[in-house]
């Protein structure tokens, strides 16, 4: 374990009449604080999923009455469409659980304006719709149906406002590719003809796909849209032909994998029966010919949405656990599976991205668009920042409850200001803060944009308990609050965070804190920005 440079001395902390915490506070020295790990500029980065793109079925949103009808779904299993036909999540289409909702408008001048401000970052087209998708690779009208072995159609003028969507946002673009049955040969052995014509419409139009994973969630084919029978071996055949293909396709294209997602918390919460036909990533990793990534990705969500409950009750959290140590910990936990348990051993010291993530799976709980979740979102790009992950990908950026923005009005959520905070203020180089304790958890990373600067995030989790640090240097801070914590309203230093006239951003302005003792109140998010800090490491 590292030796902490930042010493904690926390208890119980009562409150006085001002809101104060009264006892020793933390304390932190930010001019010698080390730095441990670095990560992409582009760190902080967001999901479209394919769905949105092409238009079809996504997850409903909630009302007071579709909750009841999801829940009333616990007692009928999971299941894929038949023969694999249908992609795991889209579950037969059920009306309780999905919409059909038009293609998303990449367009949009205030999706653009919002998605440019967390820039430079990476968009990921992906999700498992992207998994029996179509191409249309022709300007010719798109046929009104898939053709046999796919469930979706992709058509060039979507496709190119992908394209142009991440040119003007500063958002370079990842993606995958269709995998399904109309993919593959008549031995059932994928082909690079829908991946090749994608790849050279994109160079084509002034595009470039910088990295790709082969398709995603390979761990679950059967809800996948795999064939029926994809296993391990499957995998690696496909990977064999994949591979050689992007070298000589698209050589400065990254191979990006596996993008598992339910071995590391979701299967031991449900238990194997609960989804049958998963494939184990270890089986993968050292199946022959084994697949060598440039880039080692998972996914990470610690619980299930209510609209997956027939997952299992264990698969389950509620907005009372929200900012539990157990539940913030699952990151953690996600982290030791797939990075200690299977990327040390079988890939050592490749690059690592969370392709995917959010409060939980299946479109997000009710509360992962309020406050509440916010907690979740910084603490865990603080956790994994720290371990060294190089780039985490929100899902998604405008779609479902755990979208950053409303997935019809595009207005700013909770997460999304957090997020922006992050961004302006948490800088590539990743310092030493000590190991976080019970209601307090604190960050630390050179100050964006000012050498030898330090940026503190500090978490009070608790709900009831104030906290304090002890600063030996002026700065400033930035605290994040809302009342009730289930709200969309977030206050930054007590004032509403609201887009301005022609949906301009506000100002994002600190308040200065001198030298002592600064209070944390419960259920706060502060960052605090010490430009006077001369940190070695941040020069």
């Amino acid at each position: 374990m590292r030796v902490a440079i930042v010493t904690l001395a926390l208890v119980a902390l009562p409150m006085s009449s001002e809101g104060q915490a009264t006892a020793t506070p933390l304390r932190v020295a930010p001019a010698t604080l080390p730095r441990i790990a670095t990560v992409d500029e582009r760190y902080q980065s967001y999901n479209v999923e394919m769905a949105e793109v092409i238009g079809g079925n996504f997850w409903k949103p909630y009302t007071s009455g579709s909750i009841a009808e999801m829940m009333a779904k616990a007692k009928a299993p999971l299941r894929a469409g038949a023969s694999g036909s249908t992609t795991p999540t889209q579950v037969g289409v059920d009306t309780a659980i999905y919409q059909a909702r038009p293609p998303i408008d990449l367009t949009n001048a205030r999706l653009r304006r919002l998605a440019e401000a967390l820039g430079p970052a990476y968009v990921r087209v992906s999700g498992s719709w992207a998994n029996s998708v179509y191409f249309h690779d022709a300007d010719t009208p798109a046929p009104t149906t898939a053709p046999a072995g796919f469930t979706g159609v992709l058509t060039r003028p979507e496709w190119k406002g992908v394209v142009d969507f991440s040119r003007v946002v500063n958002a370079q673009l990842v993606s995958s590719f269709a995998i399904s049955a109309g993919a593959r040969d008549a031995a059932g052995v994928w082909t690079p003809v829908q991946a090749r014509k994608l790849i050279a419409y994109t160079k084509a139009i002034g595009g470039a796909i910088v990295a790709a994973e082969m398709f995603n969630e390979p761990d679950m084919p059967t809800y996948a849209g795999a064939p029926a029978g994809y296993a391990a071996e499957s995998y690696a055949k496909d990977f064999a032909v994949f591979e050689p293909f992007i070298r000589s396709a698209a050589p400065d294209m990254r191979i990006v994998g596996p993008g598992s997602v339910w071995e590391g918390i979701l299967m031991p919460l449900a238990g194997s029966a609960a989804m049958p036909g998963n494939v184990t990533t270890e089986a993968m990793l050292t199946a022959t010919p084994r697949p060598k990534f440039d880039i080692f990705s998972y996914h990470t969500y610690s619980a299930a949405s209510i609209r997956c409950a027939s997952m299992g009750a264990g698969t389950q959290t509620t907005p009372e656990a929200a900012l539990s140590e157990e539940w913030l910990s699952r990151t953690d936990r996600s982290y030791a599976f797939y990075v200690t348990g299977l990327r040390d051993r079988y890939q050592r010291d490749t690059p690592i991205w969370i392709t995917e993530t959010a409060d939980a799976a299946c479109g997000g709980n009710p509360w992962a668009k309020t406050f509440l979740d916010t907690f979740r979102y910084l603490d865990q790009m603080g956790r994994l920042a720290r371990r060294g992950v190089n780039v985490i990908f929100h899902n998604t950026l405008a779609s479902s409850e755990y979208g950053l923005l409303d997935q019809t009005t595009f207005e700013p959520r909770p997460n999304y200001w957090g997020g922006l905070l992050w961004h302006r203020l948490m800088g590539t180089t990743v310092l030493d803060a000590g190991p976080s304790r019970p209601g307090l958890h604190v960050y630390a990373h050179c100050m964006r944009g000012h050498l030898g600067g330090v940026t503190l995030a500090a978490i009070n989790t608790s709900r009831t308990e104030a906290a304090s640090i002890e600063l030996p240097l002026a700065g400033e801070r930035y605290t994040l609050t809302a009342q009730p914590l289930e709200s969309e309203q977030v206050l930054l230093n007590g004032r509403p965070l609201t887009l301005g006239a022609n949906d301009a951003l506000p100002e994002l302005r600190g308040v200065d804190v001198r030298v002592g003792q600064m209070a944390l109140a419960p259920s706060t998010i502060t960052f605090v920005t010490i430009p006077s800090a001369e940190n070695g490491a941040c020069r």
